[in-house]
């Protein structure tokens, strides 16, 4: 499955992806298979174009941050709710 290029924007890495179908997608199902993986490669890539300075890319830290809460939160309400999840 061909990874898309970083966005420009956080906030457009804010939402993850449906982590059912990431993981439908891949091979096989690891503990390292992430719907957030968007925005960490955005966060990456605003580190390389700012020399690293952390400090010019806090806004896609916080968007990667957002993104993971919203994943793993969507993972409990599936398992409160009995609808299996991948992993």
């Amino acid at each position: 499955m061909p990874t898309p290029s970083p966005s420009n924007s956080p906030q457009d890495n804010v939402k993850p992806a449906n982590y059912k179908d990431v993981f439908a997608a891949r091979q096989s199902y690891t503990q390292h298979t992430d719907p957030c993986e968007q925005a960490a490669k955005a966060s990456l890539s605003c580190m390389d174009r700012n020399d690293y300075n952390r400090d010019n890319c806090m806004d896609f830290f916080q968007a990667y941050r957002d993104c993971k809460k919203a994943w793993l939160e969507q993972r409990r309400e599936d398992r409160r709710a009995g609808r299996p999840t991948p992993i």
